[in-house]
C-alpha cells in the first residue's frame, strides 16, 4: 500500500498537514485515494491505519 503526506497547510494560527493514502477496495479491487486535512501530530496514526 503506497502512502503520502503532501502539503503543509497554515490556517491562521493553526498548522495542518494533508494526508493522502492509497487504499485496495473491497468491492472492486481497484486502488483509491483518501485525503484528510488533520494536525501534523496524527499523521502516522492516520497513515497506519488500514
Amino acid at each position: 500500500m503506497a502512502k503520502k503526506s503532501v502539503a503543509s497547510l497554515q490556517t491562521g494560527s493553526k498548522r495542518l498537514t494533508k494526508a493522502i493514502k492509497m487504499v485496495k477496495s473491497e468491492k472492486s479491487g481497484a486502488y483509491i485515494f483518501v485525503e484528510s486535512i488533520m494536525a501534523p501530530e496524527k499523521v502516522n496514526e492516520f497513515l497506519s491505519k488500514k
